[in-house]
């Protein structure tokens, strides 16, 4: 039955990891129980938000919601739980770390972790999308992206990166292909891409809770904004299908709120 239901998951153009935690999520179920009914779901759901986070549960509510489509049982779907969201960010890297981070490897020509670090922060890219980057959408200065219902991306290298990025191409005759590769010469994974920033975090002095690929992204959108105020623009350039999730990046980290605070509050 998992077999079907992963063809039938495939046949809906999901993604890899996608199909992979929904199938995790109904091994996960069928573990526990034997049977498909309302009140096993219910129970399953009461079991969930006893062991996991919010983003976990609901990940997991969604696989189930799907199956029960499948079976043509929908309406035994489960609702998911509500995230309650903070009213700041959360380990963002700040622009002085960020500056402090790519200055630091520079000097020490850890040229391939500088331009990893900065390939993130200018572009906006996720670690999956920057680990696509060839040495030709170096050279137009831009990599096109095409979602699963074929809705175009268009990450955009600036200028200034662009032509520092060229010319490290040529002293390692790179010519053609995927800039960013391993030892073995393949595409480095983006796991390999976290630990190593977490070691360079810890080389540097910098917090490692704020040193990982999407934090160099959340990086990139609230420095736009500070520059841009053009919330509508941003969404495009993040990749967001709703404009309400750009609107995240308006608020402040919890450090600059308290920044704020000792500022503002004199009484």
């Amino acid at each position: 039955m998992n077999q079907e239901f992963q063809t039938y998951l495939q046949n809906k153009n999901l993604s890899h990891n996608t199909i992979t935690s929904y199938l995790y999520a109904l091994k996960q179920y069928n573990s526990k129980y034997d049977t498909v009914s309302r009140e096993n779901m219910q129970d399953y759901k009461f079991f969930l938000i006893e062991t996991y986070k919010p983003q976990t549960i609901n990940l997991r509510i969604r696989a189930l919601n799907c199956y029960l489509e499948y079976i043509g049982r929908e309406k035994w779907k489960i609702p998911a739980v509500k995230v309650q969201q903070k009213p700041f960010l959360e380990n963002v890297i700040s622009e002085a770390d960020y500056l402090y981070f790519k200055n630091c490897l520079k000097r020490d020509q850890e040229m391939y972790w500088y331009f990893v670090v900065r390939f993130l922060a200018a572009t906006g890219a996720r670690v999956s999308e920057l680990v696509q980057i060839k040495t030709e959408h170096i050279k137009i200065g831009y990599l096109d992206l095409y979602s699963k219902g074929g809705k175009l991306r268009r990450i955009y290298i600036p200028a200034q990166l662009q032509k520092e990025a060229l010319v490290w191409l040529m002293e390692n005759g790179m010519n053609s292909g995927f800039i960013f590769l391993n030892k073995h010469g393949e595409p480095i994974t983006p796991r390999g891409i976290s630990s190593q920033l977490k070691r360079l975090a810890a080389r540097y002095g910098l917090d490692p809770a704020v040193v990982y690929p999407h934090s160099f992204r959340h990086r990139f959108a609230k420095s736009f904004l500070e520059r841009y105020n053009d919330l509508s623009m941003l969404a495009d350039l993040m990749g967001h299908e709703s404009i309400e999730t750009t609107r995240i990046y308006l608020r402040k980290t919890s450090t600059e709120q308290q920044n704020v605070v000792n500022q503002v509050v004199d009484w």
